[in-house]
């Protein structure tokens, strides 16, 4: 017996990903940009080539490969929904997040009146952001932004309560920063909003590949994640109750279905990159412990292994960092429940693209600037120094890396 989950065969999981044996001038490549887009398994890639070579049709057609395409869609909706412990007719496919965002904020902003107003907060991803401000535009109403701490890069939940009334329709926000690493109290956030009376949006991009998602738990409105992220393909997925996908009216042709979740799904969807978000949940699942339970049970094991071995990797990281002087980690302080292993830092008398830069000549692959967490860039007081440095750890990630890592940043 253990006390906690089975640790994780690292060596064996890297073995599943051919990315990962990439090497270049700086050596051994490390891709600590998880944030920007994980690397992915080997089984999403045969999964994504096996729809290309087998062949497949559009949705509709009375032969077998227009049968194979609906037989994908089906599949990948019940893996998304075992994913989010939601149903498979509230999982909608598109391009991705952004893309689908500023859809619904479309649909929403129809349902708005002069004297509403919206909660979005400063630290989100833009793309939680401005789909929301430029529907509130149009649609004539008021933008609220809920603050977060930057001493600690908190979002406390009192900072959105203080913005609700009966006027607000609705409340956007993330459930991790893909900035700082700031893991959000997306329940309690959605009891204020509900009890206000307004709905909840949520993006769970960065969550995913670090936190498993509950919306029966969060009880949220509408939830988006982006399979690239979770060692998929370049698709974004969205969970909506489905009450709230019936009564909203969608932009979309006229012979596309008026039922969801298919209205929401406008043109042709990729078939091969639904196969691969398939794929990407079953590899996902496979990393727990006992295969004969359900998925979703196969998952929240899963996660528990995931989330041992990133704290491991995020205390190393943060222990580290602590003996240098010239290094500020921004964000939550500890490698705990308030965070994820994403870290942003700054480091004295060098800027943040210098700062990567030496890194990639090790072969430590890390992004700098703003990330497109644009409000959270100049609520911290960086967006016009070039943002900050941005080192991020999955599962997939070692001990050595983490150590490389720091090494590099010490020979600064």
């Amino acid at each position: 017996m253990t006390d906690g989950p089975i640790p994780l065969d690292v060596d064996a999981i890297r073995s599943k990903f051919p990315a990962l044996a990439r090497t270049d001038a700086g050596g051994q490549a490390a891709y600590l940009d998880g944030p920007g887009g994980t690397q992915v398994p080997r089984s999403v890639i045969d999964a994504m080539s096996h729809v290309l070579a087998a062949g497949v049709s559009n949705l509709g057609g009375g032969f077998a490969a227009s049968a194979h395409a609906e037989q994908i869609t089906i599949q990948g909706r019940k893996a998304m929904a075992d994913f989010f412990n939601a149903r498979p007719d509230e999982v909608s496919f598109g391009q991705n997040m952004t893309s689908i965002t500023f859809a619904i904020s479309r649909s929403l902003a129809r349902t708005w009146k002069p004297g509403d107003s919206i909660v979005v907060t400063s630290l989100d991803h833009d793309a939680n952001f401005t789909p929301w401000v430029r529907a509130a535009k149009d649609a004539g109403i008021e933008v609220r932004v809920a603050e977060f701490d930057p001493s600690n890069g908190e979002l406390d939940p009192g900072a959105i309560a203080d913005l609700l009334d009966d006027t607000v329709r609705l409340v956007a926000t993330c459930v991790a920063s893909n900035a700082i690493g700031t893991v959000v109290d997306a329940a309690a956030i959605t009891a204020l909003a509900h009890e206000a009376g307004a709905l909840v949006y949520l993006d769970a991009v960065h969550a995913g590949p670090h936190r498993l998602i509950d919306v029966a738990a969060i009880d949220c409105d509408f939830l988006v994640a982006s399979a690239y992220k979770f060692f998929g393909p370049h698709t974004g997925i969205l969970y909506g109750k489905l009450d709230r996908l019936a009564e909203l009216d969608f932009y979309k042709v006229r012979p596309a279905s008026s039922d969801p979740p298919d209205k929401l799904e406008t043109g042709t969807q990729s078939f091969e990159s639904i196969a691969g978000v398939t794929a990407a949940v079953d590899y996902l699942a496979e990393l727990g412990s006992d295969h004969h339970e359900s998925r979703r049970r196969r998952l929240e094991s899963a996660y528990a292994r995931i989330d041992d071995h990133e704290r491991s990797l995020a205390t190393r990281f943060l222990d580290g960092i602590a003996r240098m002087e010239r290094v500020t980690v921004h964000g939550p302080p500890e490698a705990d429940d308030r965070r994820v292993a994403t870290f942003a830092i700054s480091v004295d008398a060098v800027g943040p693209s210098k700062v990567a830069a030496h890194m990639a000549e090790a072969g430590l692959y890390v992004w700098s600037g703003h990330y497109y967490a644009v409000n959270a860039m100049d609520r911290l007081g960086f967006l016009d120094t070039g943002g900050l440095v941005r080192i991020g750890f999955v599962h997939y990630n070692t001990t050595g890396e983490v150590d490389r890592a720091l090494e590099s940043l010490a020979s600064l």
